[in-house]
């Protein structure tokens, strides 16, 4: 954990000093700048009153605090096992039906092994596998397949599988959490990505997502993984039907179990896109509202180190932006095999860049990159590297 000594900067003291702002704002900044705990009033408060300048300003302050001027990637690619599915989630674009999958995709351990194989060679260090919830894709099938990658490739760290997916693999094979978690573990998973959450709140849950895992069922696979010495992430679909004290009372569940776990990596705001789902009539948030759900989670979430952007789904202008609200990491190099976001109507439609594209990204706004592995160690500070034009258009 990087922690420095931030003074406030001249911008945000003159937004807290001017005599229009607006006293119950004026107090939280006063909690933010003193690190006491935002409550839930003060979270909803935030996002109701909450102006762009300030939020931003004061984001940023926390940010700088944590960390300076690092921004954190890591080189990684994704495999998506499968996009057939048995669940019926509203918002999802990317996922065929179980009964009806003429335009899915199903891979074997075979196929998957071979994309891990295109990486022989490449200074990659993680593997993310996340997909669809296909019946005869097992617990067996899964444990086999992360032997199979770490008999391969033994340093490369496996992250995958959201709490979706493990349950129904746990259910399907009559194991409890702890068990399953166990076997998982066993066989070669390191960590667990964040996907799965959406909002936590059952009035919304029951309109979006009503047949798989809910949020006790979430919450309690993550505390399990973390029991276990396993870290994960934490994520919140938002901009759809849900209202503001229903983003509060989410980040408030992931905050609390931070407390208890402390296993949480990172928190990933995931913005809602409505392009060929069931929630297309539902118009998506401007770029000023994904700042300030940003902004407000870097203040709200106080235990969460970190604070990502996925740059797939924001696209790389946007995410530069988040930078300067409270965001410290782009997450990585991923591969343009990565079709979630894309199919559901994203900026970007082939999400791949190279280290030099991202670590340019990232100078171009302001900020120093720093390759990670998985769990926050620093691999490489770029601030002094320069690039070449080959490797920036490559």
């Amino acid at each position: 954990m990087t922690t420095t000594t931030t003074a406030p900067k001249p911008g945000l003291l003159t937004i807290l000093s001017s005599p229009a702002l607006d006293k119950d704002l004026k107090r939280i900044a006063d909690k933010v700048l003193n690190r006491e705990r935002l409550t839930q009033e003060d979270g909803i408060m935030l996002f109701e009153k909450g102006e762009i300048g300030y939020l931003g300003a004061l984001a940023n302050y926390v940010r700088e605090r944590l960390h300076g001027n690092k921004t954190y990637f890591n080189r990684n690619f994704h495999i998506e096992p499968t996009n057939v599915c048995v669940f019926t989630c509203k918002f999802c674009s990317y996922s065929r039906l179980y009964k009806n999958r003429e335009e899915g995709w199903e891979l074997s351990i075979d196929e998957m092994l071979d994309i891990v194989k295109k990486y022989d060679g490449q200074p990659v260090t993680e593997v993310h596998i996340v997909g669809g919830v296909h019946p005869k894709m097992n617990l067996d099938f899964f444990t086999e397949l992360m032997r199979r990658i770490k008999a391969h490739r033994p340093d490369l760290h496996i992250k995958g599988f959201t709490p979706v997916e493990l349950d129904y693999m746990f259910r399907k094979a009559k194991v409890s959490a702890e068990e399953g978690m166990r076997m998982m573990k066993e066989a070669g998973l390191q960590s667990l990505p964040g996907g799965g959450a959406e909002i936590f709140h059952p009035d919304i849950r029951v309109q979006i997502c009503h047949d798989k895992v809910d949020a006790d069922g979430w919450l309690n696979i993550h505390r399990t993984a973390h029991n276990m010495g396993m870290v994960t992430n934490a994520t919140m679909l938002y901009g759809h039907i849900e209202e503001y004290w229903h983003r509060v009372d989410h980040m408030e569940r992931l905050r609390s179990l931070q407390d208890e776990t402390h296993g949480f990596n990172t928190f990933i705001p995931l913005k809602f896109r409505n392009k060929d789902n069931d929630m297309a009539h539902v118009p998506e948030s401007t770029i000023v509202e994904d700042l300030r759900m940003y902004a407000i989670a870097r203040l709200y979430m106080d235990n969460f180190q970190h604070l990502k952007a996925y740059w797939p789904m924001l696209g790389r202008n946007s995410a530069q932006l988040t930078l300067s609200f409270g965001v410290n990491d782009l997450d990585g190099t991923i591969d343009d095999t990565t079709k979630i976001y894309s199919m559901a109507g994203s900026e970007e439609q082939s999400p791949s860049m190279n280290t030099a594209q991202l670590a340019m990204l990232i100078k171009q706004a302001g900020r120093t990159p720093v390759e990670r592995d998985t769990v926050y160690n620093e691999v490489k500070d770029y601030s002094e590297v320069e690039f070449t034009e080959e490797e920036l258009l490559n």
